[in-house]
């Protein structure tokens, strides 16, 4: 597992937005460098007096985040407590000696392979009690399915391991759920009712700090909070632990999926968002750095050869034409993204070609393309079977001494004998060799990220 850590671009004019129906959280960018650390529960204080003593408190740092007003719905900005206010924090009875057994449990929903050689997800839950936490690990099963299936995951489900951290609260469901004045006591405490905007599901960053570090490297976490509301939100921070975000969703929603995916966007893909607030007027910053956003035009791409200009005039899986659309990063204009309409616009959509592009990267930074359970740091026999896993589709070559065998190429187990390694008593090196040579990404940068290869010595 490889960790780049970014925190994702703030925008330069703060929002404070009022309440919207059916807004949704998606992704927050957090200027910090650990989570803060929630308020010991105060269940019989008002919301006032809550709201008052976060503001008073200084260890209270507070996370930008973005949310949509519904499904297929474009973004607005709020600021929200990295802690779950007082009110609705999680009350003073402590867990049963067997419920403290259970908690923390680590569990496995994917094994592709070692956590060095994969990029390991972590699943958490929030508002299920020590008897639902088989009801959490299939929801988690569910939520990671639906996730998958959306492109360029599901053609990479083999990178990716996934986990479970049993989180195990007193209470079943989670506050705000169905109406505002319900409070549940839970683990992480999740609820809805985040700063006034109903499907606004934030979490206590902290208390998600302190199960993911149970959990194998973890690289992307996303909180399952035990509901049927509609509602999620999504935090790109740095973490101690490592991971690249951390993204809630309500567990038996049908859409909530498109949450964790979006927010992946920015934490794996350092993707920008595709949308544009009117009040922002022109961007004249310098160029971003971000690879799905650009002050020049298409034309001006292609002939300096930058960003997506591979892509340009070729049809994307969101619909229509790669070229230069403007607004995007919050700017109407001043900015041009590579379609109208993809997923970092809007919930419910494709990611666009460059960006699947900077997604399969993304991947890469964490997984590689060989991985293998069979050690390189002691010998192995000849008589030996040497495993290997490759991505889908790509090629597989192996070599003796750094000569290639033909015959063996793109065979996943082999034996060094079976490759012709001779029993002469001496020390020999078997090599396997994997490139991906996907069509889905062009830049030659980010292509080498794509092959992998290992070495293992044998006796003879």
């Amino acid at each position: 597992m490889r960790r780049r850590i970014r925190s994702r671009i703030r925008s330069r004019i703060p929002l404070r937005t009022a309440a919207v129906a059916g807004g949704i959280a998606l992704a927050a960018a957090a200027a910090m460098t650990a989570p803060a650390t929630a308020s010991p529960g105060a269940s019989g204080s008002s919301a006032a007096d809550a709201s008052s003593a976060a503001d008073a408190a200084p260890s209270r740092r507070s996370l930008d985040v973005e949310y949509f007003t519904g499904p297929g719905g474009h973004p607005r900005h709020t600021e929200v407590p990295a802690a779950t206010p007082e009110r609705l924090a999680r009350a003073a009875r402590s867990l049963s000696a067997k419920e403290a057994a259970a908690d923390g449990q680590v569990g496995s929903v994917v094994d592709n392979g070692t956590t060095a050689d994969k990029l390991d997800v972590v699943f958490i839950g929030d508002g299920y009690t020590a008897g639902q936490q088989e009801d959490f690990h299939a929801d988690a099963r569910s939520k990671w399915e639906q996730m998958s299936a959306v492109q360029p995951y599901a053609s990479y489900k083999d990178l990716f391991n996934v986990w479970t951290v049993d989180a195990v609260s007193n209470q079943s469901g989670v506050s705000g759920d169905p109406s505002r004045d319900v409070v549940k006591d839970t683990a992480l405490g999740s609820y809805f009712w985040c700063d006034d905007i109903e499907r606004l599901l934030c979490v206590d960053t902290a208390k998600v700090e302190s199960y993911a570090a149970k959990a194998p490297q973890a690289d992307l976490v996303v909180v399952l909070s035990n509901s049927t509301k509609y509602g999620g939100a999504g935090y790109t921070l740095t973490s101690q632990v490592g991971y690249d975000g951390i993204a809630t969703a309500a567990s038996d929603h049908a859409d909530s999926d498109q949450i964790a995916v979006h927010e992946t966007g920015h934490s794996l893909g350092k993707l920008a968002d595709e949308y544009f607030y009117p009040e922002y007027g022109t961007y004249t910053g310098a160029e971003p750095d971000e690879s799905n956003a650009t002050k020049l035009s298409a034309a001006q791409l292609t002939a300096q050869q930058k960003k997506w200009y591979r892509w340009i005039g070729q049809t994307s899986p969101d619909g229509g034409t790669v070229g230069a659309y403007e607004g995007g990063r919050y700017y109407p204009k001043g900015i041009n993204r590579p379609t109208d309409n993809s997923i970092m616009r809007t919930l419910g959509r494709e990611f666009n070609l460059p960006g699947r592009e900077a997604m399969i990267a993304g991947f890469y930074r964490h997984a590689g393309a060989l991985s293998s359970r069979t050690a390189t740091a002691t010998a192995v026999k000849r008589s030996a079977a040497i495993e290997v896993d490759v991505p889908k589709g790509a090629s597989l070559k192996w070599y003796v001494d750094g000569t290639e065998v033909t015959a063996a190429n793109g065979k996943t187990s082999v034996t060094p004998a079976g490759l012709g390694v001779p029993s002469d008593g001496t020390t020999h090196k078997v090599t396997a060799k994997a490139t991906d040579g996907t069509s889905a990404v062009k830049d030659p940068a980010l292509r080498k990220l794509l092959s992998g290869s290992r070495t293992w010595k044998v006796t003879g």
